[in-house]
């Protein structure tokens, strides 16, 4: 069983403190069960910008904060921020263990070219896997539920849930909603949603972070306004629902050595 609170939050345009402060305060309100999965938006520190020199986090405050964070509920968390280590930033999503300790961290693989992201950000180049609550777990970011092929990837290599991280704007919501069904039915997964609510100086967003379980059924949607959705999800029945529907082992031009 992974018990997971989801974090929808209307970001504060480029501060870093106020946006700490802010998802804070909410898991106060609406503490995680110990153990739990506790999900973040993507770039959650400072929203989603091309300006990375003025808001890349040089000094690891974010990563401290989800350190803290992690440390204080005994919760694995899954946030997003940008880091800038060479020329290029750095789209990701940072993985932190109970105790502290950072289990992964997953580069957004497709950056946002719409919006001109691949000219100031780094593509990363590889799938990552963590472990909560007894269940493999894959994180992406936003653009990258766009591309099945990255999912299919998880799977293969194991994954069970995947969580995706985003700020994904009001005018696509039907996407959104759609594209993140589609990903739990065909690979049989757990899918969690958390997006940005609110607005920046550009766009608005709509919330709707969801959780979705493998048959494409919409467990919980927080709506368009701020606040945690906690869900558990039963991976005893996802593996049931695998062995008595196994279409993933009818999989053809992928394995585990792609991933």
């Amino acid at each position: 069983m992974v018990n997971v609170s989801v974090v929808q939050m209307d970001l504060i345009w480029h501060d870093r403190k106020a946006n700490h402060q802010k998802a804070a305060r909410l898991l106060e309100a609406d503490p995680p069960v110990p153990g739990s999965l506790v999900v973040l938006p993507e770039a959650f520190p400072v929203g989603f910008t091309m300006k990375v020199d003025e808001v890349a986090d040089r000094d690891n405050q974010t990563g401290q904060f989800l350190i803290d964070l992690a440390k204080r509920y005994a919760v694995t968390v899954v946030g997003g921020n940008i880091i800038k280590p060479d020329d290029l930033g750095r789209n990701i999503a940072l993985v932190v263990g109970p105790d502290g300790r950072v289990l992964t961290t997953y580069e957004k693989i497709h950056p946002f070219s719409f919006a001109g992201e691949n000219r100031y950000f780094q593509a990363g180049d590889r799938v990552v896997w963590f472990d909560c609550g007894g269940g493999k777990i894959s994180p992406m970011i936003c653009y990258d539920l766009r591309f099945p092929e990255v999912f299919r990837l998880a799977v293969c290599g194991g994954a069970e849930v995947i969580v995706v991280i985003a700020n994904w704007p009001t005018a696509r919501v039907s996407h959104w909603l759609a594209l993140l069904t589609a990903r739990a039915i065909e690979n049989q997964a757990y899918v969690i949603g958390c997006n940005r609510c609110g607005s920046d100086p550009y766009v608005a967003y709509p919330g709707r972070s969801v959780v979705i379980d493998p048959q494409g059924k919409v467990l919980v949607d927080a709506g368009d306004c701020e606040g945690v959705i906690q869900q558990s999800l039963d991976l005893k029945n996802l593996r049931e629902y695998r062995e008595s529907f196994p279409a993933l082992r009818d999989i053809r031009f992928m394995n585990e050595t792609n991933a």
